[in-house]
């Protein structure tokens, strides 16, 4: 008989998934500006962005690791392959889509997602060499 899962069912594991989403929409950081000519304090709400390290704290603060699961660890998850990429796409799509609406960096949102522009540039000499002395 296999390890008792922390999740025990995909559904469960998409779930959890919709609170930690729900959880960080709504609360959103604050970016605290002093405005105007007497300095008044301005704190402007920011959009938190998902991200899958921040599900895997939301799950570990549950008592739950969700690490296995989307590794497939000796393929003993194999049955939540499915929604394991539909959270590693949703997270995705919405790092993208915002760092492509300016609600988030986007030079950061490309490096997260490996979708940094790589220039790979060769500089080629030959060496001249000077005669000294004739």
């Amino acid at each position: 008989m296999g390890k008792k899962k922390h999740i025990d069912t995909p559904e469960r594991l998409w779930e959890l998934f919709l609170e930690y989403k729900e959880g960080v929409k709504s609360n959103p950081r604050f970016k605290t500006e002093y405005v105007g000519k007497d300095g008044e304090m301005v704190k402007t709400p920011l959009e938190r962005p998902l991200i899958l390290t921040g599900f895997r704290g939301f799950a570990r603060e549950r008592n739950m690791s969700i690490e296995h699961y989307f590794a497939n660890t000796d393929d003993a998850y194999s049955d939540y392959r499915t929604v394991c990429s539909r959270v590693n796409d949703e997270i995705r799509t919405e790092q993208i889509d915002g760092g492509m609406t300016g609600v988030y960096n986007a030079s950061i949102t490309q490096r997260l997602n490996g979708l940094a522009d790589k220039q790979q540039h060769e500089i080629t000499a030959e060496p001249r060499i000077f005669n000294v002395g004739e």
